[in-house]
């Protein structure tokens, strides 16, 4: 049986028990573009360039022209022909005047394209007298979402001092993908883009660039180190 004395205690548990409670909040952050985008896009510029068959220009001293190259993501394609380039042993300068041959870039595509497909109930929404609509939840048997980036770059290469023509390597076409697929309440992921893999073997099976280094090329050091 409750008594006044009773409610009285219960009533300053209840006040001590609120003001001991406490809150924290976490402030999270997200980038305007998603690691999926990114990976994707660089997935297909690597694809795109890899092994192209660039060792004519080992041992030339090589200037890479940009000024044509407009593209999402630009500098690290960029960068990537410079690894290209580089990796065969073309020696990369800074200008134009100080080169044996001028590689120009160009970009004909690095974009993504989607597609949704959906076996199921979709959202609708549906008037309700005196109340307004409601619009009722999506119920789906089978979802499938896919990415597929597509990458398309082409370089041409002359002599700087008589502007004839040394190389043209045509198109160079890359893809990557990322498809999620749901049935009921069972999902899979699949994707060739090595850093989504779940496994160190599934990465390295997809990779396409692999270290390289040749410590020869490397400036004798001048003084001791202290």
């Amino acid at each position: 049986m409750f008594t006044r004395n009773n409610l009285r205690l219960g009533g300053i548990a209840l006040v001590a028990a609120g003001a001991m409670a406490g809150c924290t909040t976490i402030k999270t952050t997200t980038t305007p573009r998603s690691a999926t985008e990114q990976l994707l896009l660089s997935t297909a510029a690597d694809h795109a360039l890899h092994d192209i068959g660039l060792d004519l220009f080992a041992g030339r001293r090589v200037f890479l022209d940009t000024a044509y190259f407009d593209s999402i993501d630009a500098k690290y394609v960029e960068g990537t022909i410079r690894d290209a380039l580089s990796r065969t042993g073309a020696l990369l300068v800074g200008s134009l005047t100080n080169s044996d041959v001028v590689v120009e870039a160009r970009s004909g595509a690095l974009a993504i394209d989607e597609e949704d497909f959906m076996i199921g109930i979709p959202s609708m929404t549906l008037p309700i007298p005196l109340s307004g609509p409601i619009q009722t939840p999506q119920i789906a048997f089978y979802n499938a979402h896919k990415q597929r980036s597509r990458a398309k770059f082409a370089l041409l290469a002359y002599n700087p001092e008589s502007a004839a023509h040394v190389y043209s390597s045509g198109p160079l076409d890359g893809l990557s993908f990322d498809s999620r697929f749901h049935v009921f309440f069972v999902s899979w992921h699949r994707t060739d883009v090595p850093e989504s893999q779940l496994t160190r073997a599934a990465s390295q099976k997809y990779q396409t660039w692999f270290p390289q280094y040749d410590l020869t090329n490397m400036t004798a050091t001048k003084t001791t180190a202290k």
